[in-house]
């Protein structure tokens, strides 16, 4: 595991608004842990080794069968755990820059990089460029490797047309992996799921360990699921927030802030270092964005945003503003 992943928030006592973690920070999740609140006694008893009632929630949602939903500790979980399924495979070739864990995961069981590796890992919408694929181009890369694993966790923050469930459970080599946490904006509670076909959950099942999301958890994720509210309730205005505030960075001398579909984006600055930025941002503003160095690929100049209120956005570039001009 890296260190440095947004949101690193527990690093700093001072952060009055937190750029980091892509996921969006309005969302109100009162009437959740309201509920929470009177489910507490779950705790005494252990959860469903399985988490099958979750599953055929998402699968009546996703228009599936239960045998073809997957839940996991997060969607990293389900990274691990398909790693260490096909490890037998050995080569994997992952599209950069991307999410670290899917190198990281490889590398613990054993794969080496190719082109032509067996399995291929694409990150859509992509963390942290906010690129996203269209659904031909995803699916020529199928017909290229043994598996692909298309992470979509990022799918609730983009308006871009993304491969469904339904449509992918009748190919043998797709897994598609869904966030849970971030499409209700509940990082801490750690919930996600793959979606593929019977045989591919199946092998996938077998691996798995016992009693891996715990009883709160699995609460919180069935009442989420049937209430059917996610994290952002407008995105299109959420969406343009983003643009404008790309263009006010862009404003910036020595800033450079890149295109994207979804909710966050990469930029760069030139005369200095993210780190350094970064630091800068926290101590004298309580601002906290994500240093994106440690993305295979990118530069100690790349730092990436994710939009927040108006507000906090013309505080952001107010205070990158200050910092580049002194």
């Amino acid at each position: 595991m890296i260190e440095g992943h947004g949101d690193d928030l527990y690093r700093y006592d001072n952060i009055k608004m937190n750029f980091s973690s892509n996921i969006y920070n309005g969302t109100d999740l009162s009437a959740l842990n309201a509920y929470l609140c009177t489910r507490l006694d779950a705790i005494r008893t252990y959860p469903e080794p399985s988490a099958a009632s979750l599953e055929q929630m998402i699968a009546l949602e996703c228009g599936i069968s239960p045998d073809e939903v997957l839940v996991t500790s997060g969607a990293v979980d389900a990274i691990y755990l398909i790693a260490q399924t096909y490890r037998h495979e050995g080569t994997c070739h992952i599209l950069q820059p991307t999410f670290r864990e899917y190198e990281d995961a490889c590398r613990v069981f054993g794969y080496q990089e190719s082109e032509d590796g067996a399995l291929c890992w694409l990150c859509n919408p992509n963390n942290p460029t906010g690129d996203v694929l269209a659904a031909e181009d995803v699916l020529a890369l199928a017909e290229r490797h043994r598996l692909l694993i298309v992470d979509q966790s990022y799918e609730d923050y983009t308006m871009a047309p993304l491969l469904r469930p339904a449509d992918m459970i009748s190919r043998d080599n797709v897994i598609l992996l869904h966030s849970m946490t971030k499409s209700y904006a509940v990082p801490g509670l750690r919930l996600g799921y793959a979606t593929a076909s019977p045989a591919i959950i199946s092998l996938l099942r077998e691996q798995y360990r016992p009693w891996a999301i715990n009883a709160l958890s699995l609460e919180a994720g069935k009442w989420l699921v049937q209430r059917g509210v996610t994290a952002i309730p407008d995105l299109p205005s959420y969406l343009a927030e983003t643009q404008r505030l790309r263009a006010m960075l862009n404003e910036v001398e020595g800033i450079e802030a890149q295109d994207t579909l979804t909710n966050f984006f990469l930029c760069t600055i030139r005369q200095t270092t993210a780190a350094q930025l970064k630091e800068y941002l926290a101590h004298e503003h309580g601002i906290l964005i994500r240093d994106a160095s440690n993305f295979t690929g990118l530069t100690p100049h790349h730092f990436r945003i994710a939009t927040q209120s108006p507000a906090e956005n013309d505080a952001l570039v107010a205070a990158i503003m200050n910092y580049v001009l002194n």
